[in-house]
This record gives C-alpha cells, structure tokens and sequence, in this order.
C-alpha cells in the first residue's frame, strides 16, 4: 500500500502536469490569437490610411491635370483665335492685291491699246518719210548729176582712206613707243655681248696644198701606171690635183675630215719615202688612229674653254669632228664656240642659266658632225644625239627650233637663235655663192618696185639695207611708212638671207630755179 502511494502520486504528479501543460499551451494560443487579431487589425488600419492616402494623392493629382488641361485648351483656343484673325487680315489683303492688280491690267490694256495706236502712227509716219526720203534722194540725184551708189563708193573710199591714215599714224605712235623701250636695251643687249666676245674669222676652203721637196717625188706618189695615186684615193676618199704647179699638188674634198687624214698621210708618206699600196694603207691606218685622239682633244678643248662639265665621252668625240666640218666655208667648232659664248653672255645680261645657255649653243649644230653619214636634216640628227646622251630638254629644244623648224619654249632656246644668226652674219664668216647673192639683190628689187608710187629700188650693203625711192607727189609721209612695214612682211615671208636687212623709203621734193 505504501507502495502504490508514490506511483500513485507519481501518476497524479504526471496527470497533473500535463493538465498542467495543456492549460498553458491553451493560454499561449489564446495570447498568439489575441497578438495576431491584434496585429490583423492593426495592418487593417494602416492599409485603410495608406488606401485613403492614395486616394487623396490621386484627387489632388487628377485635380492638377484637370487645372492644366485646361489652361492648355484656353492656350489653344487663344492662339487659334488668333490665327484666324491673321487669316481674316491676309484675306482682306489679299483682296485688296487682286482688286489692286485688276485695276492695273485694266490701266495695261489701255496703254496697250494706246501704244498700238501710236504704232500705227508712227508706221504711216515711216512710210510718209520713206516717201519724202525717196522724192529727197531723187531731187538730190538730179541737182548733183550723181547716183546714190557713186555717192555712197565715194564716201566709202573716203572713209576708208581716213581709216587707213588714221591706223598708220597709230602704228607709227606705237612702234616709237615701243623703239624708245625696246631698241635701246636690245641694242645694249647685243652690242654688249658682241663686243665682249670677237674673234677673227677665217674661211675654210675646200682643197689643200701640199709642198713637195721636188718635181721628183710627183711621180713617186703616182706610182707605177698611177697605182700609188689610185690607192690613195681609194683609201683616203679625196681627189688628187697633179697640175704643172712645180713642187706642190692639191688635195681637194668637200669633207675636212678625210682632207686632213689624206694631208696627213700623205706629208708622212713624203717623210718616210717608202711610197707602195701596202705602205700607203698602213699610214692611213694610224693617222686615223691619231686623227680620233685628235678629235676626243679638241673636244674636250671646247669645253675646257667654255668651263663646261659632265659631257659623255662620245658626245664630246663628236663636238672634236665639228673642227673638220664647214658651214658656207665657216668652221663648224668655232661657229659653235662663239654661238656658245654669245649666249653665255646674253644669258648673264638677262639672268638666265649661263652654263645651260653656253651648252644649248654649243651642241646647237652637234647633228653637223654626222650628218654626211646619218640620213636626215642636221636639226634632226642633233635633237636625236641630244636625247640619246640625256641633254636637258632646254638644250633639246634650242637644237630643234634654231632654225625654226620647232617652237621655242624658253628664253635660252630664243637666245640661241640670235647667237646662232648674229655669228654667220658676221662679214666674212661664211662664204656665199655669186649667183645666190646677185639673186638675192634682184629679189630684194623687185620686192621694192612691185608697190604703187614706187620710183626706183636699190639693194646696198651687199642685201643688207634696200633704199626705196617714192614718188612725192603720189606718195604722202604716213604711206611711206607703210609701205616699209609691207615691204618688211613680204621680205621675211618669201626671202631666206642671213642677218637684217634695213629697209629705208625715201621721200623727197625739191624746188628749183635757175636765175639768170
């Protein structure tokens, strides 16, 4: 019994605790309820302030929308109120314009009609004053027994004869104006030049004279049934002279080169004294040697002597075989060296490229010194060297357009021309043939007679100046001068001649009496 007492309180401790412990998880859930209703309620009432809130925001923005929207629409009507008063106002402009417009076609219409009624006016005027003019003409044709077609040739001619002088005198003013700037420089110019640089000049002849030590060794170089004199010409490709003249023969050749090889040869044959084929091939063979040595020295002289550089070896061969080449008797090397010189000292005058200027006219005639075995005119030959050994373009064209043939783009080009001109007109550089010459002085006359009121021609100076002899009593002052400028168009248009040629018309009147 006493026992079961604990066990008994044990159970009932046990039952009474959970009792116990439901009753205090039954008062905690109550408690949880209560919190959360609590809490329910609570966010309740706070989404209800917010939801309130809300609304309030959204009246008051819905309010301010409202507001604008309608200032905007009072804005709008405003401005659209306005727009249409403008219309109404262009409209009323506009109105305005076209009644303005309509009243000034019908102003236009008027003078329209007008000015076709003072057209038609001035028509029958017209018409009445052709009439007047004609019966006018009529009368006039009879009170001056002339025609209206006389009339108008003679006022034509009259007017054309006015012209002419008046163009004349206008010439004339021009070229004294153009003499007192120009004359004076160009005459300086050249004048300076030319006396700066003059050399003699000594014409080459076309044979050479060889003196022999005696009559004997004539016939020694002719040879055995003339074999020795046949080889030499063979070889040499000259003509030999064997006349009467006593101790002397004449090797006579257009081309200097082979002249003086065939000179040469022969003077040392005459020193040897062993005069056979065989011996006259050898010679000749080594005086060619020689002569080619010869050539590359005075070359190279040339242009030591003009201070050129940078020639190539064979050009300068070449400007060496210009000593043995003749131009109307001048000497081709020297009539270059001069030109050369000439330009170098009109190009120092006008500021140009000295160097250049003296190497254009240096190699201006270069085509000479093969020309005999180049087909082609020296101009050609020349241009074709000058651009096989690199020359300057410059160069090129002086070469191509000295004589003409080509146009002259540069001032040393021009300058080469003048030099080239000025040293074959130079007395006694070339020589010219006795028929030409005379040719050239008829030529010149009968330029000269062939204008009307022309008394008498004369060519003087040797074709360098022709004197015009007019009639004074047909001829006036200004036509004097323009039959000189005539006179000078047609010489340089139909003649070919070396140099200037001064053309001068004379015109005089003498009074005379005899008192007695």
């Amino acid at each position: 019994m006493a026992d079961l007492n604990p066990i008994l309180a044990l159970v009932i401790g046990l039952f009474v605790g959970g009792i116990a412990i439901f009753v205090v998880n039954l008062l905690k859930n109550k408690n949880v309820n209560r919190n959360a209703n609590k809490i329910i309620e609570e966010a309740k009432k706070e989404a209800d302030k917010h939801r309130r809130d809300a609304l309030l925001e959204l009246k008051e923005e819905s309010y301010k929308l409202k507001q604008e929207l309608d200032a905007e629409i009072k804005e709008k009507k405003a401005e659209s109120k306005e727009a249409e008063s403008r219309l109404l106002a262009r409209e009323g402009s506009l109105d305005k314009r076209e009644e303005s417009l309509q009243k000034r076609d019908q102003m236009l219409d008027e003078k329209e009609n007008n000015l076709m009624k003072k057209q038609k006016e001035v028509q029958e005027k017209e018409v009445k004053m052709d009439e007047l003019i004609k019966q006018e003409l009529v009368e006039l044709e009879k009170i001056s027994g002339m025609s209206k077609e006389k009339a108008k040739d003679m006022i034509m001619k009259k007017l054309e004869s006015t012209m002419e002088r008046e163009m004349t005198e206008f010439i004339k003013e021009k070229e004294a104006e153009a003499k007192l700037v120009a004359h004076d420089k160009a005459k300086d110019l050249i004048v300076s030049s030319m006396q700066r640089y003059a050399e003699d000049v000594v014409g080459e002849q076309t044979v050479s004279t060889i003196i022999l030590p005696n009559d004997e060794m004539k016939g020694r170089l002719i040879g055995r049934e003339g074999r020795n004199i046949r080889t030499i010409e063979s070889v040499t490709g000259v003509d030999l002279i064997i006349d009467d003249t006593p101790e002397a023969i004449v090797i006579s050749s257009f081309d200097p080169y082979r002249r003086e090889i065939a000179k040469i040869t022969i003077e040392t044959l005459i020193k040897d004294g062993r005069i056979h084929p065989g011996r006259i091939e050898e010679v000749y063979d080594k005086v060619c040697k020689d002569m080619n040595t010869k050539v590359t020295e005075l070359g190279n002289e040339a242009i030591y002597d003009l201070g050129l550089t940078k020639v190539d070896p064979e050009l300068v061969a070449l400007i060496g075989r210009l000593n043995f080449r003749t131009s109307y008797g001048q000497n081709v090397l020297q009539h270059s060296k001069e030109v050369a010189r000439l330009c170098g000292l009109m190009a120092s005058e006008l500021g140009e490229n000295i160097n250049l200027a003296k190497r254009a006219g240096l190699l201006h005639d270069i085509g000479k010194a093969i020309d005999s075995e180049v087909e082609g005119s020296h101009v050609d030959i020349g241009v074709d060297i000058a651009k096989k050994y690199h020359e300057d373009e410059i160069v090129i064209n002086s070469i191509a357009s000295h004589h003409g043939d080509a146009k002259q783009d540069s001032t040393i080009s021009v300058l080469v021309q003048v030099a080239d001109t000025l040293s074959a007109a130079r007395p006694g550089a070339r020589n010219d043939s006795l028929e030409n010459y005379i040719k050239r002085l008829e030529q010149l006359e009968e330029i000269g007679n062939s204008y009307d009121g022309v008394e008498k021609t004369y060519a003087m100076q040797a074709g360098r100046e022709v004197r015009v002899i007019v009639k004074p009593e047909e001829v006036d002052d200004l036509t004097s001068h323009k039959i000189a400028r005539m006179m000078k168009e047609k010489i340089e248009a139909e003649m070919q001649y070396p140099g200037t040629i001064k053309i001068t018309v004379v015109r005089e009147t003498r009074a005379q009496e005899e008192a007695k």
